[in-house]
């Protein structure tokens, strides 16, 4: 146990989807077998997920961005939340504030929530940011381009000294020149000192699970490709909509696993051809490690995850979402992905990426190549960092940014 033991320790991850809350749990639970108590706060499907698994976890209120059939609209957005934005945020750092007081934490844990750093702050409690954004991106058009303008005036201001009230920013990537956050890591200058790379959070390590399946064909040489399609429920069914039908057409000699993200639903497999659809993969992982390509979203963790496994990606960033868009080019950048827009997707050109990706060489080697560049275990780097913020230990195996790897944007769901 030693120096982590009876430590009150408060998680506060962004609840949309499930990618924030999946790279915490990895931490807290580490945290908590070192003797420390944990409660969470976070929202929507992050408090789903959280009730069934095992931590104390209270409810906070929520901003969201407005979906239309799969894609972020950020007129409407902009509309609907705008007005009640200020008086939403004030909110959040009511209930924090009184969660806190209730707990009384010895120290703060955000993922992507401002409000529980203000909320810290004012309370003169340690925290810290575990961020892969610094401030958001509001794309440049004629529709938005009066909105984008003042995000990048203001809002961009504010919040990226909203996340330097923190005492360390936490940057669960890779660095420089391989960091798959790169474009949306604009960090000004004076904030830089507070900045370490951590090196990628993953809830299960490749080394810690097995790499076979059992799914019919697997075993006679067929090509096991995952499509696991993440984030929130709006988003998600568009887009597996779109890919069943086409899946389904793919030629015999590949095996497709289709998880649509709904662990509430019956878990039983449905067969059509080449397509096996499962609701939920208990454990993503074995499934992970055993295939040979991944069909997903481009959320910072899933690109991480694929990469660390060392399998290459088709990315189909979630229409609108500019953080998505970022990592999709970025990883294709660093040749270990294809990117296609979710409007252009078909049956040959989806098919043609993932022979590519696949049948080259290329997209191995530079896997390798990135991979062998890590920092270290995520994990164990954040836990030094608390360690270091309750003053129980010096931080070690940290790597620092350099300064040309410091630009950023982030999600704007960072509440």
């Amino acid at each position: 146990m030693g120096r982590l033991e009876e430590v009150r320790i408060y998680i506060s991850p962004c609840g949309l989807g499930l990618g924030h809350v999946g790279r915490c749990l990895p931490i807290a639970e580490e945290l908590r077998r070192r003797g420390a108590e944990i409660l969470f706060s976070t929202y929507q499907e992050g408090l789903e997920y959280l009730k069934k698994g095992g931590f104390p976890v209270v409810s906070a209120p929520s901003m969201r961005m407005e979906v239309l059939e799969g894609r972020i609209d950020l007129k409407m957005s902009s509309v609907k939340g705008g007005l009640k934005a200020p008086p939403r945020f004030l909110n959040q750092v009511r209930v924090e504030l009184e969660n806190m007081r209730r707990f009384e934490p010895e120290i703060v844990i955000s993922d992507t929530r401002l409000s529980s750093i203000f909320a810290a702050r004012l309370l003169g409690l340690p925290s810290t940011s575990i961020l892969n954004q610094f401030q958001p991106i509001v794309p440049r058009s004629k529709r938005n381009f009066n909105l984008s303008k003042i995000a990048d005036g203001v809002l961009l201001t504010l919040i990226g000294g909203g996340w330097a009230l923190s005492d360390i920013i936490l940057i669960p990537d890779f660095p420089e020149p391989y960091t798959i956050s790169l474009d949306l890591l604009r960090i000004p200058k004076r904030h830089r000192n507070l900045v370490r790379f951590v090196g990628p959070i993953l809830p299960k390590r490749p080394e810690e699970c097995e790499g076979t399946v059992d799914l019919p064909g697997v075993d006679k040489g067929r090509h096991l490709i995952l499509a696991s399609i993440s984030g929130p429920e709006k988003e998600r069914i568009p887009l597996i909509s779109k890919l069943i039908p086409i899946l389904k057409e793919f030629p015999g000699d590949y095996r497709i696993l289709l998880s649509m993200g709904m662990p509430r639903l019956d878990t039983r497999p449905r067969t059509y051809g080449p397509l096996t659809i499962l609701p939920w993969l208990p454990d993503r992982f074995r499934y992970l490690k055993a295939c040979d390509a991944v069909i997903s979203r481009a959320g910072h963790g899933t690109v991480l995850q694929n990469l660390c496994y060392g399998k290459p990606q088709i990315l189909i960033p979630t229409p609108g979402h500019t953080e998505q868009y970022a990592n999709a080019r970025r990883a294709k950048e660093l040749g270990i992905a294809e990117a296609l827009h979710q409007r252009d997707i078909t049956r040959d050109n989806l098919l043609r990426a993932v022979e590519r990706v696949i049948e080259l060489g290329i997209y191995g080697e530079r896997i390798r190549e990135i991979t062998s560049k890590s920092p270290g275990d995520g994990v164990s780097n954040t836990i030094k960092a608390i360690e270091e913020l309750l003053g129980r230990g010096p931080m070690r195996g940290v790597t620092e940014p350099s300064t040309s790897a410091c630009r950023v944007h982030p999600h704007p769901n960072m509440v």
